[in-house]
Formats: C-alpha cells, sequence, structure tokens
C-alpha cells in the first residue's frame, strides 16, 4: 500500500475528523434557566453542593406551599420516585411513580392532601461524581421523621442541578 492510497484511506478522514472536532466556531448549547436548580434564582457565586442543598430546600418548601408548576421544573424528564416501603433490601415491593407525569398525580393526589406544614430534609451526606449527585437525608414531614430514609439522585444539565430520582421510605421497619 502506498503512502497517497493510505493517506486517502486512512490519514485523510482521520484528519477530518480530527480537525472537526477541534473546531472553535461551534455554537455552545443554550443555557437553561427553566429547569432544578436554575429556577431558583441561586447567588452566581453558589458551588454544586449549595445548589443542591437549595433544590432539596425548595422541594419542601414547594410542597407544603403546593406550587405543582414551580415543583415540577426541579424534576428533570425520565425521573421517578419510589417508595421501598421500609423494606430497601425487596424492591419486590416497591411503588414507582416514572416520568413527571407520574410525579405530578403523586404530589396532587397522595402528598397535598395531607397539607403538611413541614417537609424539610436535614442531615444531608452528599456524593458528588462529575455530574450525579446522591443525597442521604433525613426528611421531616409534619410529625413523620425518617432518619436517613430518603436517597435523592440528581443530575448537572448545564449548569443547572435536576432531580431525577427520589427514594423514601428506606429505613427497615420496626421490629
Amino acid at each position: 500500500m502506498g503512502f497517497r492510497h493510505f493517506f486517502a484511506t486512512v490519514g485523510l478522514p482521520t484528519l477530518l475528523f480530527v480537525l472537526n472536532s477541534c473546531a472553535t466556531g461551534a455554537t455552545p448549547p443554550p443555557v437553561r434557566s427553566d429547569i432544578g436548580s436554575c429556577t431558583l434564582a441561586l447567588d452566581p457565586a453558589v458551588d454544586d453542593e449549595g445548589a443542591i442543598r437549595a433544590i432539596l430546600a425548595a422541594e419542601g418548601t414547594l410542597v407544603v406551599e403546593q406550587e405543582i408548576e414551580r415543583l415540577m421544573r426541579l424534576w428533570g424528564e425520565g425521573s421517578r420516585v419510589v417508595n421501598a416501603k421500609h423494606t430497601p433490601n425487596e424492591p419486590g415491593d416497591d411503588q414507582l411513580w416514572l416520568d413527571k407525569d407520574a410525579i405530578r398525580h403523586r404530589y396532587v393526589r397522595t402528598v397535598f392532601p395531607g397539607a403538611p406544614q413541614q417537609a424539610s430534609p436535614a442531615d444531608l451526606i452528599i456524593t458528588l461524581q462529575g455530574d450525579q449527585a446522591i443525597v442521604t437525608a433525613t426528611t421531616q414531614i409534619g410529625n413523620e421523621i425518617s432518619p436517613a430514609g430518603d436517597r435523592w439522585e440528581l443530575t448537572q444539565v448545564g449548569e443547572c442541578w435536576v432531580l431525577m430520582s427520589l427514594t423514601y421510605n428506606l429505613e427497615p421497619a420496626a421490629q
């Protein structure tokens, strides 16, 4: 195989791929301000952990205020809520709400009628891995306290942190 043949079949396509990948004129994706933590008007200097704490606090506040539209903007497409039913090692009995329509339904039909006066996460343990975060939290809704009973999963979309999953009732039932 001659140099010209090699360059024409392997070298030129590779060179074009590399040059195309390095192009600086590409338009960056638009900044989203209508999802997740970006809907909260946070200080631009807030770090990832601060944004995550803010979105979880906002979720609790919006539950109490029963602000479904603002609440749903915190959740990402493909998100889910799971009731582990105090049997964290038995996923077969979990109750699932898959995607935003089902999550909306859960808030409106299950959470809001109880009219909680307080819903706030505490004792947050935040684990960041790139654009993913896992948060274990103790949540108090009214008189019900769930120590380390909630696991939140968030993903970063651009500069915004978005709720992707809540699994609650993870603490085993009392024997």
